[in-house]
């Protein structure tokens, strides 16, 4: 329950995860609306992104104080028959089991779609890799940038003569966010029928649907799209513009009302409204330069602050390019108390509310748990009583 008393929607579904990195733990932030979810990690360490850096007051990783807060962490050695044993249990107490070991590793430790599904039909089951479990690309390592690269984002961000990769991990990103989904999805129809589900989420897959456009523009006009810097491939003017400050400001213009509301409210120039080689989309684009230099020359003699004014005041769409520090400080998210502060074994850290705003219900900003903290409360909720338990320590099965 919130402070408030209002129910999240996930309250009452467990979800055991075997997880690590980024895509599985994106998607197992089903904690953020009330879900269970426990984290099973390695007892020599856990989650590598655990150790990724230590950039959160200089012992967490950043990735995994993102990633994992609300979850409850057991470390098990899952080499040990008593380590599998007691995942056995969790997951016979779940409603969804996801994992994004290797493809078949799961299996081979008997925690195999098919065979979990045999014993338990309504059970759902989420398994997360980078190409999936059948085709040549099988066991191919997959971190997110080689994704990237091989789905094709990276031929088409960056400068026509340099490919970038996406700054975010958007690889892991889309495939937890097609597993987040996905569940959801598997939830409702077992509320209707009953059924669980099996489900496969790929990194390949969940960029080459985000690579939808490009993929298009390929197949029927025979050419991929060129990389255009900041710009849009089919739409001027579509890009970072400078100001009298030295901080760009970003315009972009959709159609050829938004050229107009520009031409006649921020550049002063009406008749560029009815210039054949302004007038429309398509000319503007095959005038790029031309357009482009004609817009930096006007806002490169205004200031940030003024520029956004003018561009607001005539309805043109525009943003501030913004860096980690003008996200962090960003009006938009103190205005509307997007901040909190959660628990973490180094200490309270603030981290932003989840996207998904349930009107009256808070979503859970439980701490980031240490490696192993809630071992021992959930080995005694299955069963296991102190001697066990430091039976299964001295064994070195948990931690």
């Amino acid at each position: 329950m919130t402070a408030a008393g209002a129910r999240l929607p996930l309250e009452g579904i467990t979800v055991v995860a075997l997880e690590q990195a980024v895509a599985a733990p994106f998607a197992t932030r089903l904690a953020d609306q009330g879900a269970r979810v426990i984290k099973v990690e390695r007892v020599d360490g856990g989650d590598f992104a655990r150790a990724y850096d230590t950039g959160v007051r200089g012992g967490l990783g950043t990735h995994f104080a993102w990633l994992n807060r609300s979850k409850e962490s057991v470390a098990l050695d899952l080499k040990r028959d008593e380590g599998r044993a007691i995942l056995a249990d969790l997951v016979a107490r779940a409603d969804v089991f996801l994992q994004n070991l290797a493809p078949g590793a799961a299996a081979r430790l008997g925690f195999g779609a098919g065979e979990l599904r045999a014993r338990d039909p309504r059970l759902i089951v989420v398994e997360m890799s980078g190409y999936g479990t059948r085709g040549p690309y099988r066991d191919k390592r997959a971190y997110d940038m080689l994704v990237q690269a091989e789905a094709g984002l990276i031929s088409v961000t960056g400068t026509p003569e340099t490919p970038v990769k996406a700054g975010s991990p958007l690889a892991d990103i889309a495939a937890g966010m097609y597993a987040f989904s996905g569940t959801l999805a598997a939830l409702v129809r077992r509320g209707a029928t009953g059924e669980g589900a099996s489900i496969e989420i790929t990194m390949f897959d969940a960029v080459a649907e985000w690579m939808g456009q490009a993929m298009y523009t390929t197949l029927y006009t025979g050419s991929p799209p060129p990389r255009t810097r900041l710009s849009h491939p089919v739409i001027a003017p579509y890009d970072a513009y400078p100001t009298s400050d030295g901080i760009d400001v970003v315009i972009g213009v959709q159609n050829d009302r938004g050229w107009a509301a520009l031409a006649a409210g921020v550049l002063e120039r009406p008749d560029l409204v009815i210039d054949p080689e302004y007038a429309t989309n398509q000319a503007r684009v095959r005038n790029r330069e031309k357009v482009d230099a004609l817009v930096a020359g006007v806002t490169s003699r205004m200031g940030r602050e003024e520029l956004l004014r003018r561009l607001d005041k005539a309805g043109v769409p525009s943003a501030s390019l913004n860096d980690g520090h003008g996200l962090v400080a960003h009006p938009q998210l103190a205005e509307r108390d997007r901040w909190r502060e959660v628990g973490s074994p180094v200490g309270g850290i603030r981290a932003l509310l989840p996207p998904i705003t349930f009107a009256g219900a808070e979503p859970r900003m439980d701490p980031v748990p240490a490696l192993g903290e809630h071992t021992d409360a959930v080995l005694r909720e299955l069963g296991r009583d102190d001697a066990a338990i430091a039976a299964l320590r001295s064994a070195g099965a948990v931690a």
